[in-house]
């Protein structure tokens, strides 16, 4: 009988969503999905003085909002609940207990003023900080009275001398780990807590984890892991460990290397299927050359076997190159909807008509619904056209260009393919009058109604300001350049 797929995300709720624990997270459910299995949310919150509040909650909210959903949770339950690891304490103590009954855990009373000093020993003598084994040799006699004193201690893992261990990696292959490098780590500390190893070993197996699938970081604590497995007598699960993401310098992506959370992504405007497109582009290729992919896609087309072993780049302009692809596929209403909200309440009290025309004008190129959003602002901004010169042919031309555009009919002015024609028409007609023509005309009329040498099509401003906005913007100019004539 073939073992059931089971991956699991398992973060700590220490604050927002790193991008590496989304694709994480992502690349464990495209697998699962992939081999018809399930994925778990598993919460890590044995380090108690890195908890922050709502972090859980807002976990779940950012999945829900990717369309990334949990077959258990501690949301959702499931047959291995709890899956909060502050609930499942009891399993823990059993798991340390049984360790020390076969020799493969011991009491140390170190304190940290001592292990400070071992650290800074072992740095002076320019070895690897690991702790010294000083209680592994305690007898029993003296390990029980001092825990019958109160004197505070914890539980450490028994790493076994002189051997080689082994860890299976489906991306790197087999990579061997001597034991001389493997500290003796702390599995239980003294607040009955226990560290990351334990748990993350104890849960797994009881959770009927298959495959863990992490980034690489996690590499050289793989075989402690592999030994508490080994020292338990179960079977481990097979490892994956994903690349490092990398800033466009080749750094390491970091929490203090720039925007890492995902939702600050989301809250400038990146949709969740292009987030979830490139983040999963991130280390893995499809076997061809696509680059743009749904997650049904994804799942369909995605395998281990095609992740990297090298590092991935983190590439921000090419995210935004991405989601200014997915926006322009949307439906207008849909853009419509996502603009919305990023509008000034003033501004949506103009014409519904023409700032919905508005935000469909200006939408080609809109790198987010908040950048569409700032280029609608900008369309009905004033013009300001103080620092631009006229001479009285260019006066002349924009009063030609108000009154022709002020004796169109009404309808026209909301037909808007119509009006840019007849916009046209009447610029370039007044232009003829007064000896103006290509460049000449449309800079000057661009200066006249937004004063900026460049932005949208006219015809479409037009459009967006309807009749009267426009021959206001025209007289407004026209007032302005006749008062500087008659300044002294």
């Amino acid at each position: 009988m073939t073992k059931e797929i089971r991956t699991r995300f398992a973060p700590s709720p220490t604050g927002y969503l790193h991008v590496g624990g989304l694709r994480s997270a992502l690349y464990n459910y495209l697998f699962a999905r992939k081999m018809g299995g399930k994925l778990l949310l598993r919460v890590e919150d044995t380090d108690r003085t890195r908890l922050v509040e709502g972090a859980v909650e807002n976990f779940i909210e950012v999945f829900d909002w990717l369309g990334i959903h949990f077959d258990e949770s501690p949301a959702v339950g499931g047959p291995h609940a709890p899956y909060v690891q502050s609930e499942r304490l009891n399993l823990y103590t059993e798991a340390t207990k049984t360790l020390a009954e076969k020799g493969h855990a011991y009491v140390c009373f170190c304190t940290s003023e001592r292990l400070e000093q071992v650290r800074a020993d072992q740095q002076a003598r320019s070895l690897p900080p690991m702790y010294d084994k000083h209680c592994r040799k305690l007898s029993k006699d003296e390990v029980d009275a001092r825990i019958t004193a109160g004197e505070p201690y914890v539980w450490r893992m028994a790493v076994p001398d002189n051997e080689v261990v082994e860890v299976h990696d489906i991306i790197r292959g087999d990579v061997n780990f001597e034991t001389s490098t493997i500290d003796d780590q702390v599995l239980m500390k003294s607040d009955g807590y226990p560290t990351y190893h334990l748990a993350n070993v104890v849960d797994d197996y009881d959770m009927r984890i298959s495959h863990v699938i992490r980034g690489e970081e996690w590499l050289p604590s793989t075989p402690k892991h592999v030994l508490l497995y080994r020292f338990f007598g179960w079977e481990p699960p097979q490892f994956a460990h994903l690349p490092l993401l990398l800033n466009p310098d080749r750094s390491k992506m970091s929490k203090r290397s720039g925007d890492v959370a995902v939702e600050a992504y989301r809250d400038k405007g990146i949709l969740p299927d292009a987030l979830l497109n490139f983040v999963a582009l991130l280390g893995w290729h499809p076997q061809d050359e696509r680059e743009f992919f749904t997650l049904e896609e994804l799942v369909n087309e995605f395998s281990l076997q095609r992740v990297n072993k090298a590092g991935a780049v983190f590439d921000q302009a090419k995210l935004r190159w991405m989601n200014t692809e997915y926006l322009a596929r949307l439906t207008h209403d849909e853009m419509w909807d996502g603009v919305a909200p990023h509008l000034p309440s003033e501004l949506l009290t103009e014409s519904a008509v023409r700032v919905r025309y508005a935000v469909i004008s200006l939408r080609p190129g809109a790198e987010s619904f908040q950048d569409l959003a700032a280029k609608v602002v900008e369309a009905f901004a004033p013009a300001d056209i103080s620092n631009d010169s006229w001479d009285e042919a260019q006066l002349s031309f924009v009063g030609e260009v108000a009154d022709g555009l002020s004796t169109l009919p009404a309808g026209t002015w909301n037909d808007f393919e119509g009006l840019m024609a007849e916009f046209k028409a009447a610029a370039n007609s007044a232009g003829a009058k007064h000896g103006l023509k290509g460049k000449g005309i449309w800079m000057t009329l661009r200066m006249a109604l937004t004063g900026r040498e460049h932005g949208p099509e006219l015809g479409r401003l037009v459009g967006i300001w309807g009749r009267e906005g426009t021959l206001n913007r025209l007289h407004a100019a026209i007032a302005a350049k006749l008062s500087q004539e008659q300044s002294p």
